[in-house]
């Protein structure tokens, strides 16, 4: 259910953002479906090329691209590792452009 609630709050903070694009929507509910299969620890380590298969996305500049966007736009906390064999760190964020996490 926790799943459910944040992306729920991720649509209704998108609603009047227009430098959401359907990239970066593919890529918050990716990142959430493996925040789910890795029992919603907070943050959860990944590499780009797990959450780029799941996001149906081929391009790694676009996928880092728009995670930066979306870490830079409050929607989570990108903090990346820098190394080949280190997931970066992901957070998703209790607040989500004012919306209260339920």
């Amino acid at each position: 259910m926790n799943q459910l609630n944040h992306l729920s709050d991720f649509f209704i903070a998108i609603d009047k953002d227009p430098r959401i694009s359907i990239t970066h929507i593919g890529i918050y509910a990716a990142l959430l479906q493996y925040w789910s299969a890795h029992h919603f620890e907070n943050p959860i380590c990944v590499f780009s090329y797990e959450i780029m298969k799941i996001a149906k996305i081929s391009a790694s500049a676009t996928y880092h691209k728009s995670i930066r966007d979306l870490s830079s736009y409050g929607y989570i906390r990108y903090e990346p590792s820098y190394k080949r064999n280190r997931g970066s760190k992901v957070y998703f964020n209790n607040r989500i452009n004012g919306i209260n996490e339920i």
